[in-house]
């Protein structure tokens, strides 16, 4: 029986690790799956030791707290890597943990496949082929998942009116993140900008959209009594009937983008957290979006900048008509022509299913 172990340490990664086993047990028969992922991954048929919702840790200082109990997840993958040896690792994102068990895989003799590149850019100068070519590492470029993954509502208009809200008047989405640490930074400025924003313009309506991993009663507790609908896992049919977005920098951005859904960024982690990591970090831009851009495309709010009037600030020229809606909105789709087309889960799946299926295997670099 073909095995994989497949390690995804967030909630995006079980998405993209999710699509491509499904594409996998299309190519290939009788495919055992385990490791570590979430529900849309044991939905597949993995059988998981651990779950995204214990795994995922943001800050360096929240690391230190949790490396017990990362240690012991870390040694339950490897005892069962030697007891059931996996034809092949598909290891997804997650660098900090997944960089350190490619090293011990491949000690094992079990090949190791990396789908979404580690940030090597956010510390190192340099184009991502040419420093792959230069370690020696094949590489091939399948697409960003999220173009096949990503799809608005069925009726933006009717799915306002569904939650309740007034079709005719501006609703603005609160992404805060998808991470419980993410939300405990992120909520509260998100929150006082709601109240800005409500006072500049009252006739504006907020949706939030708690991700498929969080408890959304966390998201409401932390929003009080204010006026804001919460959505639980629809995060792309808010996305696509919200007239603009507050979204917390991660794969939510790009998410908005392929939806065209005008954003501000914004984060916020632990002042100590923030100001070690600051000085690794090699990039002019925190968004991915922008980074995909190549230049700022949408504003980012990052840490001491990340206010309720800086959020007003720089919200209120999206929500109208105006100049700066519409260049957002063609910068966006420029954005979205760069991540290629459709069916990157299914050309994973096609690089990774000869690993499974003993067939011979192109190890050739791309130029």
């Amino acid at each position: 029986m073909p095995r994989l172990l497949i390690s995804c340490g967030e909630a995006s990664g079980d998405l993209y690790g999710a699509e491509l086993v499904r594409h996998l047990r299309e190519r290939v028969a009788g495919l055992d799956v385990l490791g570590l992922g979430g529900d849309r991954l044991q939905a597949q048929g993995a059988s998981l030791f651990a779950h995204v919702r214990d795994l995922a840790v943001v800050g360096l200082l929240e690391v230190v707290s949790h490396l017990r109990g990362l240690r012991a997840v870390f040694r339950r993958v490897l005892d069962e890597a030697d007891r059931r040896r996996p034809d092949a690792a598909v290891l997804v994102d997650y660098p900090d943990f997944n960089l350190r068990l490619a090293r011990e895989l491949h000690r094992r003799g079990i090949p190791v496949i990396y789908y979404v590149s580690p940030q090597l850019w956010a510390w190192r100068r340099g184009r991502i082929h040419e420093l792959y070519r230069d370690a020696g590492v094949p590489v091939t470029f399948v697409g960003h998942p999220l173009v096949s993954l990503v799809h608005p509502a069925a009726d933006p208009l009717a799915f306002r009116r569904d939650l309740g809200l007034d079709p005719d008047r501006p609703a603005i989405a609160l992404l805060p993140g998808s991470r419980p640490k993410e939300v405990a930074h992120n909520l509260p400025p998100i929150a006082a900008s709601v109240d800005a924003l409500r006072a500049a313009r009252p006739d504006l309506q907020f949706v939030a959209a708690v991700a498929a991993s969080l408890d959304p009663s966390v998201v409401r507790r932390g929003l009080r009594d204010r006026p804001v609908t919460v959505v639980h896992d629809r995060t792309h049919a808010v996305l696509s009937a919200a007239t603009a977005a507050i979204v917390a920098s991660g794969t939510a951005t790009v998410e908005a983008a392929l939806l065209g859904a005008p954003m501000v960024v914004v984060y916020r982690l632990s002042p100590w957290t923030y100001r070690l990591g600051r000085r690794f970090v090699r990039v002019p831009y925190y968004a991915m979006v922008n980074l995909i851009g190549g230049r700022r495309i949408v504003p980012e709010l990052i840490q001491s900048d990340f206010t309720a009037e800086r959020v007003r600030a720089e919200m209120l020229p999206l929500i109208d008509d105006t100049p700066a809606r519409r260049q957002m909105q063609s910068d966006l789709a420029a954005v979205r022509e760069k991540l290629g087309g459709p069916g990157a889960s299914g050309r994973a799946a096609d690089a990774v299913a000869p690993f499974l299926n003993g067939k011979n295997i192109d190890t050739s670099l791309l130029p």
